[in-house]
């Protein structure tokens, strides 16, 4: 039976970027339950990155992340993985207070966040509705990102560092000896280990109690999007990601159409997630409400899964009160943005480092990420 010193337990966004930080430093095993990492929630994101986007602990780590992601490591890929995009946030007319509030809340950490008046705002993304302008905010300095190329690079640059990958590897017990863990696999495999990473996404709880540790509160929420034609002759391109203050619709440019969404955060239970008709039509419903956008027919449509603690911060920490078990769960909607800056804490207390200096200078305190805030 093979010994690790760590075990990493999902291979999307979360699991992959640890697994990199760590490999070459510790020997690291990925495991993965589905036939390809990152199959569930990494696999269907919208793919932004926006430092004004989450609570404000999200939306540190997304700030301690943008120099790798702007300057990945020589090797990292062939392609660059943010592209300019921006992000408008209109308000309707009654929505004013909110306007207000997101302003407050966001122009401390968004330097550059830019109030625009109703023909600014129309100038900028022209087929919305004049009735339904009163002002927006716009984020200049928000990303497409492109996660395929970060997912990937995570996965490439750990197998360089010797970390191993293992699919269709679901664990199906686990007990502790008092000194390792003993991970049993669904194809009949052992492995042992010092310390396991808990990076299953929506079923972290429930990984969590096949473990023996108490669950976190981890709700998992459907997210359903959809892409859709742009206008005829319209050069779409340039136009930033657009979402209603009130968060109930977004849609943004994609690969050449539009993708839209209710921005419906549904909780349900963890599993692989299928987009409901209601969400769709409802998103479709309030885009074409604030828009002059015809949605006649969804090209495709998609769900996934959101997983939220109470807070809804991140939760990475050691257990406390289970031996060697560490959590790096409850990403919510933002797991891509911040992945760097997440693995980066991740891997400093796992390995008894200090903060990295991208961290440090967000002033990030892991106290208030560590999973006893919750219990």
């Amino acid at each position: 039976m093979r010994e690790f010193d760590l075990v990493v337990v999902g291979a999307g966004i979360a699991g992959a970027s640890l697994a990199w930080q760590v490999a070459g430093r510790r020997t690291v095993l990925l495991l993965e339950a589905e036939s390809q990492p990152g199959y569930h929630t990494t696999g269907r994101s919208a793919a932004m990155f926006m430092e004004s986007y989450g609570p404000p602990w999200v939306r540190a780590l997304t700030r301690a992340s943008r120099a790798f992601y702007e300057a990945p490591p020589a090797g990292f890929g062939n392609a660059p993985l943010l592209a300019p995009r921006g992000a408008l946030y209109l308000a309707s007319p009654g929505q004013e207070a909110l306007l207000d509030a997101m302003r407050t809340e966001l122009a401390p950490s968004c330097p550059r966040l830019e109030r625009l008046d109703a023909a600014a705002t129309l100038a900028c993304v022209p087929c919305l509705r004049p009735e339904q302008v009163h002002a927006a905010l716009l984020d200049p300095d928000a990303r497409d990102i492109d996660v395929h190329a970060l997912h990937q690079g995570y996965l490439r640059g750990m197998r360089a560092r010797s970390g191993e990958l293992r699919t269709d590897a679901r664990v199906t017990a686990a007990r502790h000896d008092g000194r390792r863990w003993v991970l049993q696999l669904g194809n009949g495999d052992a492995v042992q280990t010092r310390t396991i990473v808990n990076a299953a996404g929506a079923w972290a709880d429930e990984f969590a109690a096949l473990c023996g540790a108490a669950p976190v509160g981890l709700v998992p929420c459907r997210r359903s999007a959809f892409t859709f034609k742009g206008p005829e002759g319209v050069d779409i391109a340039r136009w930033p990601a657009v979402a209603g203050v009130d968060e109930g619709w977004y849609f943004k440019p994609d690969a050449g159409r539009l993708l839209g969404s209710p921005a419906n955060a549904d909780p349900t239970v963890p599993h692989d997630v299928r987009p409901e008709e209601l969400d769709i039509a409802i998103g479709i419903d309030r885009i074409e409400t604030v828009t002059t956008l015809t949605i006649r027919r969804p090209e495709s449509t998609w769900a996934g899964l959101r997983s939220f603690v109470r807070d809804g911060e991140l939760v990475i920490g050691a257990d406390g009160r289970c031996p060697g078990f560490f959590w790096l769960a409850a990403q919510g909607g933002y797991g891509i943005q911040t992945a760097a800056g997440a693995s980066a804490l991740a891997a400093a207390l796992l390995c008894g480092d200090p903060l990295p200096d991208t961290l440090a200078r967000q002033a990030i305190d892991p106290t208030a990420l560590a999973p006893q805030r919750l219990r």
